[in-house]
């Protein structure tokens, strides 16, 4: 079975971009370790990034056919993007939120999540971990897969 990692935008910026909130790890560093954890769990990782909303959004709809599940960091799209919302309404897979920084301590604005209310879960503040737990959890709703 296949897990979508997909992030929004400016995370390929990742260690380079505010590093006092999001660290110094680069999105590389990240996705080579979470598709060890992965493998360890009987999984195929595909990670896909873009910064473009649309390109997101054709992301989710070929994942209902491709994936059993995907853990989905939306950005800056968490907070404003029907379509993303809508996208992930639409398919019949687990999606979990994933945030590095905790949204809940940052600006007012991040407290809000449009697409919360369409995903498994989200789970934020625990840097490059909430990845690392999301898998976790995704695991638990395969029913510990495969």
């Amino acid at each position: 079975m296949k897990i979508l990692v997909l992030n929004g935008p400016n995370l390929n910026l990742l260690g380079e971009r505010e590093p006092n909130i999001y660290g110094d790890e680069t999105m590389q560093s990240i996705n080579d370790e979470m598709l060890e954890l992965g493998r360890g769990m009987g999984y195929e990782v595909e990670y896909f990034q873009n910064n473009a909303e649309g390109r997101l959004i054709d992301r989710l709809q070929e994942a209902r056919l491709d994936c059993a599940g995907v853990i989905f960091n939306a950005g800056a799209y968490t907070h404003y993007s029907y379509a993303l919302r809508d996208a992930i309404a639409s398919i019949k897979i687990p999606v979990i939120e994933v945030h590095m920084s905790n949204v809940d301590n940052r600006e007012d604005f991040r407290k809000i999540s449009v697409i919360s209310p369409v995903c498994c879960g989200s789970i934020s503040g625990f840097g490059k971990y909430s990845y690392y737990l999301a898998f976790y959890a995704l695991n638990n709703i395969l029913g510990e897969g495969k």
